[in-house]
């Protein structure tokens, strides 16, 4: 029997309602019917007969009093790690994978399988990288048989009804090797390596250039957490991996206000000391202040200083110790005391011969930092190490490998008997960023399968490296290991006042110092109209990075190249305010004032490029403008609200106007939009027009250097000199003094005429027009700013 079509349709939409109702119900009575990871680890445990203790030993937050003690074997046992070192993850869903990974190492068995036991599975790939070896070691014993289409489906949740069938399995497999049971032969030891990297100078929570306290980073907020994790854990060390000494208006002061005298230990180690290090590799800018200075500052370091790869260049020899071995004594489950050996080897970019070789060439050289690992590896294992560490002032890198790069961590993770690295440089987060890197497994902090911490920059994080150590025939294994990064506490003001006290004094006359005039200048420094003209607070800027730069390139290839130089308004109001903008005052001008002329902490970079390459940049830069419609007398705002000012890079040592008639050739992201756009007019050097083949250094930041502008991804060549922006203004103000802060006018708009071109700025820019012929006063606006006209 048919219904009527009217019936049926309503009979559909009831359906469908009733549907909405179901469907909600059924997903989670499926999700009630997931196991748990606490519930599993206790069936684990319960069959295994792992011996059991009260539970205090674990630091899990969200493990209950009856639970820890199963969870504590198992973590005894190497089965299982927690989310952190604070959470567990009881209630915490359990998928195929980790079931089978934790079986896997429950069944403790010698036995070793081929990778192609893989094959067998369609969907292989959809294994974790680093898990893979346990979960081949679990299907060659038979705990992961798969399903009957040919898949394993690890990533789906194991019902509560499939544990038991796995524990079964589990039980068999270990009763087929007795006296293999996981953690009742020995008690463990629980090892955990902290590290720092990228300090620069940050030793007190306090921004110099701003002249302000903060509390996201600095080592006396860090020393916060050391002192937390060494209550969580009894055996500790703590590990610095360079770029200490440089960075702050207190590393200069340090070298050139109040320099170190002999037998005076570095405000940067007496902090370090306070915290109880145990050894620091050196970084790239610990070559800064030359080879004198870093072997004076080492003289009083109090504990050991490493690297493995820089050479003296007459001799042959490390310049510096490869490695040391540390004699750790650590405490075991049972309360029994070990002494632990522990390597450590320190390497560091090769580019220090770039960024520093007008100090440095001839002096040392520098080998590679993966070749030198490889090297020194079979000495400190000989010389009876019983766990490895590198600290590698490297990048993350990734798996391409060009002998003397700077960026080898990948390739030191695959290095086997490397038991952990603590790796920087990149002032990045690992875990957390570097997602896309073959082989980083993020939960666990490992790459490759190998522990790796980056723990950012300044002091905003800690690196921890957390082991499960066992002896097994008479040497130390390590049963489980991660790499975790624990973040400074942003919302407490606590700091340790051990490392403010040893550093209480340097701090003390790094203000005075900072506070302290450098130069004077005979007008005011404003950014009110960088936008629309030329302007002062930009040509500081170019003037700065142009002139340090001409003393580092004599003797260079490009020594004879012509130098151009790059600034943006950084502060020019739009989503920040009204009040955002330079505004320094006619008079003198100290130190802290050059966060006002350049926000951000980047270094100087160069590089190699054409005349074509330099009119790009600028094409794009044009895309700050609106189009104007000559033909419309009504007004017509100037500015793109959308374009970020700090896209607008001025570039100083050639001339040039815009066409704002014209369509803009690329939007905010350096895509085309309007191919044969030529907003770039009169684009001159030396008064002549530009050749377009003839090659130019151009100094940018290396934020831009390393972005995807037109003409920037074009450079030939990419000149990397590490030292800070903001430094070389400094540099620049101590030189010309008084400063007269004028632009030279070297680009403009052209005017268009009948057209109205408006555009706004805050109110206050008004008193700065003085003659100015072209930008004249209207009306105040809302929120602080004003209607201007460009004439």
């Amino acid at each position: 029997m048919s219904l009527p079509k009217k019936v049926g349709f309503s009979l559909l939409v009831m359906m469908l309602a009733l549907g909405s109702l179901i469907i909600p119900q059924q997903a989670s009575a499926a999700k009630s019917n997931e196991a748990e990871r606490g519930e599993f680890i206790q069936k684990v445990v319960t069959a295994l007969n792992l011996p059991l203790q009260d539970g205090s030993s674990i630091t899990f937050k969200d493990v209950d009093k009856k639970l820890a003690p199963y969870v504590e074997a198992a973590v005894k046992a190497g089965l299982v790690n927690g989310r952190s070192t604070t959470v567990f993850d009881t209630k915490g869903s359990l998928t195929r994978e980790q079931a089978f990974v934790i079986s896997a190492r429950a069944a403790h068995t010698d036995k070793t399988y081929p990778m192609s036991v893989l094959d067998r599975f369609k969907d292989k790939s959809d294994f974790g990288a680093s898990l893979r070896p346990e979960i081949v070691k679990s299907i060659g014993l038979g705990l992961l048989k798969g399903y009957s289409d040919g898949t394993a489906k690890p990533k789906r949740a194991v019902m509560k009804t499939e544990t038991r069938t796995i524990v079964d399995r589990l039980v068999k497999i270990s009763e087929q090797h007795p006296g293999q049971t996981p953690g009742t032969d020995e008690a463990t030891v629980s090892l955990r390596v902290m590290g720092t990297t990228d300090l620069h100078m940050n030793l007190v929570n306090y921004d110099y250039y701003q002249d302000t306290k903060v509390e996201d980073y600095g080592l006396t907020k860090v020393g916060v957490l050391v002192d937390e994790m060494r209550a969580e854990s009894k055996n500790t060390l703590l590990f610095d991996n360079g770029d200490l000494i440089q960075g702050t208006p207190l590393g200069t002061y340090k070298v050139s206000v109040d320099p170190l005298k002999k037998g005076e230990v570095h405000p940067a180690f007496a902090a370090m000391q306070a915290l109880d290090y145990d050894v620091m590799s050196l970084g790239n800018h610990e070559f800064n202040y030359g080879l004198d200075y870093l072997d004076q500052v080492i003289e009083k370091s109090g504990f050991p200083v490493v690297n493995a790869n820089v050479y003296d260049a007459k001799t042959g020899k490390n310049r510096y110790n490869p490695y040391v071995m540390l004699d750790k004594e650590v405490i075991d489950s049972a309360g029994k005391k070990h002494t632990l050996k522990v390597g450590v080897i320190g390497v560091v970019a090769p580019g220090i011969l770039r960024w520093d070789g007008a100090i440095l060439n001839g002096k040392v050289t520098v080998e590679d930092g993966y070749d030198t690992v490889k090297k020194f590896l079979p000495e400190v294992q000989k010389a009876g190490a019983d766990v490895v560490f590198v600290i590698a002032h490297s990048g993350i890198g990734d798996e391409i490998h060009e002998k003397g790069e700077d960026d080898i961590t990948w390739q030191i993770s695959e290095i086997d008997g490397v038991d952990g690295i603590l790796t920087g440089h990149n002032h990045a987060l690992f875990p957390g960023d570097f997602a896309d890197v073959k082989n980083a497994d993020q939960a666990a902090g490992t790459l490759n399968g190998t522990p790796v911490v980056m723990p950012g920059k300044f002091g905003s994080h800690l690196g921890v490296l957390d082991y499960e150590m066992k002896m097994e025939n008479g040497k130390w294994k390590i049963i489980t290991g991660k790499g975790s990064l624990r973040a400074v506490h942003k919302d407490s003001e606590v700091i340790n006042q051990d490392v403010m006290n040893a550093v209480k004094e340097a701090h003390e006359g790094t203000l005075n110092y900072i506070r302290t005039p450098v130069s004077t200048i005979e007008a005011p420094i404003t950014s009110y109209f960088a936008l629309v003209q030329d302007d002062p607070s930009i040509q500081i800027v170019t003037e700065a990075q142009k002139r340090y730069v001409a003393t580092q390139i004599p003797g260079t290839q490009y020594a004879d190249l012509p130098i151009l130089s790059v600034g943006a308004p950084f502060k020019a109001g739009g989503r920040y305010g009204s009040d955002y903008y330079t505004d320094i005052p006619k008079g003198d001008i100290a130190i802290k004032n050059m966060a006002d002329l350049y926000v951000f902490d980047n270094t100087i970079t160069g590089l190699v490029m054409t005349g074509a390459d330099v009119k790009e940049w600028l094409e794009m830069s044009g895309g700050q403008f609106n189009q104007i419609d000559a033909s419309k007398t009504e007004e017509q705002n100037v500015l793109n609200s959308n374009y970020r000012s700090y896209l607008f890079d001025v570039i100083d040592g050639v001339s040039y106007e815009y066409d704002v008639t014209q369509p803009n050739k690329y939007d905010g992201d350096g895509k085309v939009v309007n191919e044969g756009a030529n907003r770039v007019k009169n684009l001159k050097f030396n008064d002549k027009p530009i050749d377009m083949s003839q090659k130019f250094i151009v100094v940018t930041n290396n934020y831009r250097a390393s972005g995807t502008f037109p003409g920037v991804r074009n450079a030939s060549d990419t000149l990397t000199y590490q030292y800070e922006n903001r430094e070389a203004i400094v540099d620049y103000m101590k030189a010309v003094n008084p400063l007269d802060p004028s632009a030279d006018g070297n680009w403009s708009i052209q005017p268009v005429n009948n057209a109205k071109m408006i555009f706004e700025t805050s109110e206050k820019g008004k008193q700065h027009l003085g003659e100015n012929k072209r930008v004249h006063y209207i009306a105040p606006t809302k929120d602080g700013y004003a209607k201007y006209e460009l004439k």
